[in-house]
């Protein structure tokens, strides 16, 4: 009974020692998980500098050579239409006629008036030809005859200003037909025939629409920071999304020269052939310049960018692993990655995906399964 009695209490000691074991086990995990869950994981990126020459891709908006907005410079309604959308016309093709009746009888009257004018001169001519001759013979006296000739003068005035009557209401009866001012393809058509015509309407819409595309124009806005490397005759590339895998050479004819305050950024216009049409007015394309990135810049994830009121920064984890906050200047957005001009060396551990709360100073661990990946420019 005696050994059976030490032997359980040793069993009993084992049994209690072993808990408290598991116990202080179990504490210290507890510990390092909440001390664990109490650091904020993160994944970092490691931003590269962008040494070697790149492409600046910016947005671009085609527009015909010359582009012309038809509108009718009398009243009357459409006869009928010559030309639709897509059709290629020439410089003083007809595109339309409108029937104009009441300035069809305007000009009959116009030239009634003027006939009137020319009979009422040459007998004032005629009258004052024979005062003329009867002042010479003492017959009159000068006042008679210097009022013959003044009413000629009268006379003759009057039928000037029939004249230019008539030479007007003619100009306006040619408005009739509507032309197209040069050679090139018409992209709208806004009338039907029977339609009523208005001129002088401000808020009226073209007839119609006529754009020169033999050669095109580019428009592009240039960040500020770039407009030192544009400059005329350089050449760039464009490419539109409905031809996938071509290229359109491109020159740079002109620049504003000028920042605008707003966008911060300068206009600038290229100039490409269109001999098969391809390119057409108020499309979209990429425009490729040939420039090299800026001097220390590198390139990083959109993603590690924190917004704050005072612009763009990232969270750069530094020594004991510390949360530090620089401010960035941004230079191109290239949509998944941007530049960064200002703020960074090249090398450092910037957070992607900041949390929003994340301060100076706050301690942070590097998520083991997002080792640090460089990013290329």
């Amino acid at each position: 009974m005696k050994r059976l009695g030490i032997g359980a209490g040793i069993i009993a000691l084992a049994i209690v020692g072993g808990g408290l074991t598991v116990r202080a086990w179990a504490d210290r995990d507890a510990k390092s998980i909440a001390e664990a869950n109490g650091t904020p994981a993160v994944s970092i990126v490691r931003p590269e500098r962008d040494a070697k020459a790149g492409n600046l891709v910016l947005p671009g908006n085609v527009q015909a050579f010359n582009s012309a907005a038809i509108y009718a410079r009398t009243n009357g309604y459409v006869h009928n239409w010559l030309a639709d959308i897509g059709d290629s016309v020439t410089s003083g093709q007809t595109l339309a006629v409108i029937d104009a009746p009441d300035v069809e009888q305007q000009l009959a009257q116009a030239r009634a008036d003027y006939q009137t004018a020319l009979a009422n001169r040459r007998l004032a001519q005629s009258t004052a030809t024979r005062w003329s001759a009867l002042l010479k013979q003492d017959a009159v006296s000068t006042q008679e005859s210097d009022e013959k000739n003044g009413d000629l003068a009268a006379k003759n005035a009057l039928a000037n200003a029939s004249l230019a009557n008539v030479k007007r209401l003619e100009a306006l009866q040619g408005f009739t037909r509507i032309t197209a001012p040069f050679s090139g393809v018409v992209t709208s058509r806004s009338t039907q025939i029977g339609a009523l015509i208005v001129s002088g309407n401000a808020a009226s819409t073209p007839l119609f629409t006529v754009s020169d595309v033999h050669r095109m124009r580019i428009y592009v806005r240039v960040p500020q920071v770039y407009s030192a490397q544009i400059h005329q005759g350089m050449h760039a590339t464009l490419s539109l999304p409905e031809y996938p895998g071509r290229i359109f050479d491109a020159v740079l004819t002109r620049t504003a020269d000028a920042v605008d305050v707003q966008s911060g950024t300068v206009l600038v216009e290229l100039q490409a052939d269109n001999g098969d049409r391809a390119l057409k007015p108020g499309a979209y394309a990429q425009v490729a310049f040939p420039l090299t990135g800026s001097t220390g810049s590198v390139h990083l994830p959109s993603s590690a960018l924190i917004f704050g009121e005072k612009g763009m920064s990232v969270a750069v984890v530094g020594p004991g692993d510390k949360v530090s906050i620089r401010p960035v200047t941004l230079g191109r957005d290239e949509g998944a990655t941007v530049e960064i001009l200002t703020g960074l060396a090249g090398g450092e551990r910037v957070i992607d995906t900041p949390p929003d709360a994340i301060a100076n100073g706050d301690t942070v661990r590097i998520a083991p399964d997002a080792p640090a990946k460089p990013q290329k420019g």
